[in-house]
């Protein structure tokens, strides 16, 4: 290394601590000879060992000092030995606190510790008295374990030296309180390297530029000036730029392949009636959708409103309509059908849909990618919350090969080359399947969600005619799961800002 262009390279701050180096040993002491701040220190050595000049070695250690009370003791004696001190054959409490210049607390905690070491006798007669016994005038003519080592902290001394009466000496003082405290001692020492000692043995120019101002240039005063060298190559602290959740990216780069296949996007409120979200679709209102363990329903407002041509859709229900269907026979409520929920599915995206198209407005291909809601246990493969995928295709002469060949589509290019689909039933579509795509991992066979063709019972009351309409729904956190090699669907919405930070790039 040409030491010449290190030097040439140090920053103001390390140039003010190097010449130091060569006496002190330590962080502290640094920051004591250098006359700079700690974190301006910090910050010079962090650059000097990045350049090899010094290695900084941090030493950790636990350390036992005196407290606040631990030094006064130290000073005055122990508030036993005083109170020892001050008992003249059969004396009465409150003349020993007064001689001892003891406070209340400081008497209770003398006279229960001096009984446990059968130091003292008390005596309640007309008043708390007490007489010293044998064994504590043995004492007062000995310090005890406490004392003899509470005369050793004063000075700080490591833990790991105490001798074993010295330790229980330490467990004894630490019941009181603030008498001594333990403490996490941590220093930095420097060791200056092969290439720091050649650098030390350097003239360093002191006379450095490290900065070109506008003032300098206008003046013409920087031809004359020397200018610090500058490391492009040095080691900097990692920064991370801003971006997009994964989530986000996933649902960015999933919204981009419908546009692709020339979808149009539909939206819509998170806040739907039951008409909507379940009734349009032809699923029974005694369907197990329905109740509490499934469905989030709304308390305050409870109820919505049913649009003006509802009875459309309570006809099919209770006998079918013109569809050529029995529908489900029974009573039709509608009061049930305008509770407000959370929605269960963005199907109901779709159903509104059909109700705003007219037959000149096909063929036509829509599509959502949102969150919907679902009162499930959490678990690793089930959230409460979660983004679904769903489709529609409205077309007088699409079939159920179309259907397949979409999704086919799509798959692949959310990195799924291999999708199958598998019969199923669903209320609202007959042909029903479920799609299922091999994991490109652990090579299974993984159900994503189901699709279908819309019964005549959900098209008819909703478009006006009967035309096929190919439908699909699926969650999105299965999908994306594989790619970012995440096992678990909760971990998904970690918070955790370091699988944020390293979390790759969605792209295909």
């Amino acid at each position: 290394m040409n030491i010449k262009i290190l030097a040439e390279k140090l920053h103001p701050l390390e140039r003010k601590v190097l010449p130091y180096l060569k006496s002190v040993k330590t962080f502290k002491e640094l920051v004591a000879k250098s006359g700079l701040k700690d974190v301006e220190v910090m910050r010079a050595l962090q650059w000097l060992q990045n350049k090899g000049v010094i290695s900084i070695k941090e030493n950790v250690k636990e350390v036992v000092m005196l407290d606040k009370n631990g030094k006064l003791y130290a000073e005055k004696g122990l508030p036993e030995k005083r109170f020892l001190k001050s008992i003249d054959g059969t004396t009465n409490i409150a003349i020993i606190q007064k001689k001892a210049k003891l406070d209340g607390n400081e008497i209770n905690i003398c006279i229960g510790l001096l009984k446990r070491k059968a130091a003292v006798d008390v005596i309640k007669d007309g008043g708390l008295k007490v007489k010293i016994t044998d064994n504590g005038k043995k004492l007062l003519t000995k310090d005890s374990l406490e004392e003899q080592f509470l005369k050793t902290l004063s000075k700080v001394r490591e833990l790991k030296s105490l001798k074993p009466e010295e330790n229980f000496a330490l467990q004894e003082l630490r019941k009181r309180k603030e008498l001594v405290k333990v403490d996490v001692v941590k220093t930095k020492s420097l060791i200056v390297s092969s290439i720091g000692k050649r650098l030390l043995s350097v003239k360093i120019d002191d006379k450095v530029v490290d900065r070109l101002t506008p003032k300098m240039l206008t003046s013409g005063v920087w031809k004359n000036k020397k200018f610090r060298r500058y490391d492009v190559g040095i080691n900097v602290p990692t920064t991370f730029g801003g971006k997009r959740h994964f989530v986000n990216q996933t649902i960015e780069y999933a919204k981009q392949i419908w546009l692709d296949l020339g979808f149009k996007e539909m939206t819509g409120d998170f806040i739907q009636t039951s008409f909507w979200d379940l009734d349009s679709l032809f699923v029974p209102q005694d369907h197990p959708a329905r109740q509490m363990q499934d469905t989030f329903f709304l308390k305050k407002p409870s109820h919505g409103k049913l649009p003006k041509d509802y009875k459309k859709v309570k006809e099919v229900h209770e006998n079918g309509g013109n569809t050529g269907s029995s529908g489900w026979g029974g009573k039709w409520s509608e009061e049930k059908a305008k509770e407000l929920l959370l929605r269960t599915h963005t199907t109901v995206l779709s159903a509104k849909k059909l109700t705003e198209l007219k037959e000149e407005d096909l063929p036509a291909k829509f599509f959502n990618i949102g969150k919907v809601f679902r009162n499930e246990a959490l678990d690793w493969k089930h959230l409460f919350e979660f983004y679904q995928v769903d489709g529609i295709v409205v077309d007088p002469n699409a079939n159920f090969k179309n259907l397949i060949a979409y999704l086919k589509e799509f798959f692949g290019k959310m990195g799924f080359p291999d999708a199958r689909i598998r019969p199923a039933h669903f209320p609202y579509t007959e042909p029903s399947a479920e799609i299922e795509v091999l994991h490109p991992v652990h090579k299974e066979w993984v159900e994503l969600g189901g699709c279908g063709v819309f019964r005549p019972e959900v098209v008819k009351p909703l478009l006006g005619i009967d035309v096929p309409v190919l439908a699909w729904g699926f969650g999105l956190g299965r999908i994306l799961c594989p790619y970012y090699k995440i096992n678990d669907l909760r971990h998904i919405y970690n918070n955790d800002l370091k699988q944020i930070r390293d979390m790759k790039i969605w792209m295909k």
